[in-house]
């Protein structure tokens, strides 16, 4: 069973699964990160949804690129976790699987091409009481815990 975080299902609503990869990304004790500023400010591990017949790992590069303008390199899977939440820019109500990986940032290529991302780096402490969601907090307080 893989972890639940966030708001418990509601049960007169029925959920399409998502599966997505999402990226902790350190370098000389920061953490690269994300912030999504449409509707309201959230800082979010990089990553996000996994295309219709797109592989994990090429869905991990494309979405740290979009929402970082970094190239990464080594991801190697360290767990997941699934929320229930409604996402309005579908208009779906979700359940969200979320694959991490621990990667290595390796090449700034620019800004986010992604609209509404900016990229920033955190001291990962920090970033594991500012991260929009539990789930995300939870990965990188393991991984502040490990450094």
């Amino acid at each position: 069973m893989i972890k639940r975080f966030g708001e418990v299902p509601r049960k007169d609503q029925h959920y399409r699964i998502r599966p997505g990869v999402y990226a902790l990304l350190p370098r000389d004790g920061q953490l690269l990160l994300t912030c999504q500023y449409d509707p309201a400010p959230d800082f979010q591990l990089p990553g996000g949804g996994i295309d219709p017949n797109e592989a994990p790992i090429p869905a991990l590069h494309r979405e740290v690129m979009e929402e970082t303008g970094w190239k990464i390199s080594t991801p190697r899977r360290v767990g997941a976790f699934r929320r229930f939440v409604y996402m309005p820019e579908y208009d779906l109500w979700a359940e969200k699987i979320c694959h991490i990986y621990l990667a290595r940032p390796v090449l700034c290529l620019g800004a986010p091409t992604e609209d509404g991302h900016s990229a920033l780096w955190m001291p990962a402490q920090a970033a594991s009481h500012i991260l929009g969601n539990a789930g995300d907090r939870h990965f990188c307080k393991l991984l502040s815990d490990c450094s």
